[in-house]
């Protein structure tokens, strides 16, 4: 930023503040990118505000937004994109916040150095690049929101994926579906324990009817499961065992150890039964006469 344009911006836009705010929060209010159901006209006029503040006083110090002097600016950029990651902006709603400033900006150095071409040039030239800096920082700002949004869901959909029922008492099951990776494994581990304690079950059956393939990885992290409840003091059964999987694994030479399995989980369930000292029998049908 030369010595003019330095002097210039932070100037031209204390004295026409007002007035590139009120265009400003017009254009997008007006633009195609204005979300009218998530942010209201008071927000923008507000958001705004405190960057156009913040943005004047620190301009006065030299165009480096990585100053000090650039420290309010760049917290309103960051709280700002974050909120928009959150609500579900897109990328460029976000970014429309702060190169739609551009406009009534341009229009205010036009008409106060239109005299003056070299200042008009070097004003525009410093306004541009300063707006892009912050528009790029905007979008990492947003970026990373994104990322820990998904990141988030992704916890979440972990947890969902991976329950622990309650069949009987003193037997539980985590029936998996689809694939089993360390993250997961770690998951089913610790919701798997922890319901271990809390109802003292015995018996833990571990169904794979849902996963569709069986390596050498995924035969590991189930073998992890089992150490790990069977250090809980509750004995493991694998069910799902289906033709495929059981080929895949004498195929892979995959040692299962003593680790029962079964081929559904109704096996694995009677199985567990019996080992509490029950069984199922079929009840016959009681006469209408009886």
């Amino acid at each position: 930023m030369t010595d003019g344009a330095k002097s210039a911006l932070p100037s031209l836009i204390s004295r026409q503040e007002k007035e590139i705010l009120d265009e400003w929060v017009k254009l997008q209010i007006s633009s195609e990118t204005h979300r009218n159901d998530l942010v209201t006209e008071k927000d923008v006029r507000t958001e705004s505000q405190r960057f156009l503040e913040a943005t004047r006083k620190a301009i006065a110090t030299g165009a480096d937004i990585r100053t000090p002097e650039w420290e309010d600016v760049r917290k309103l950029v960051t709280e700002l994109s974050q909120s928009r990651a959150r609500q579900g902006f897109s990328p460029t709603e976000t970014a429309t916040f702060v190169l739609s400033l551009k406009q009534p900006l341009f229009s205010r150095i036009r008409t106060e150095m239109a005299k003056d071409p070299a200042a008009l040039a070097d004003a525009t030239w410093a306004a541009t690049t300063l707006l892009d800096k912050l528009g790029l920082l905007t979008m990492e700002v947003y970026q990373k929101g994104r990322e820990g949004v998904i990141h988030r869901q992704q916890e979440e959909l972990l947890e969902l994926s991976t329950p622990v029922v309650r069949l009987w008492d003193n037997v539980v099951a985590v029936p998996l579906i689809g694939t089993l990776d360390s993250a997961r494994t770690q998951v089913v581990m610790e919701n798997l324990l922890q319901e271990i304690v809390n109802l003292g079950a015995a018996t833990a059956i571990i169904d794979i009817t849902g996963v569709p393939t069986v390596d050498t990885l995924v035969a590991q992290h189930l073998l992890k499961a089992v150490a790990a409840a069977r250090l809980m003091g509750a004995d493991c059964i694998i069910s799902g065992i289906r033709p495929q999987i059981a080929q895949t694994i004498v195929h892979l030479g995959v040692d299962l150890g003593d680790v029962v399995t079964k081929a559904t989980l109704a096996d694995a369930f009677a199985l567990a039964l019996k080992r509490n000292g029950l069984q199922v029998t079929k009840v016959s049908a009681v006469s209408a006469g009886s």
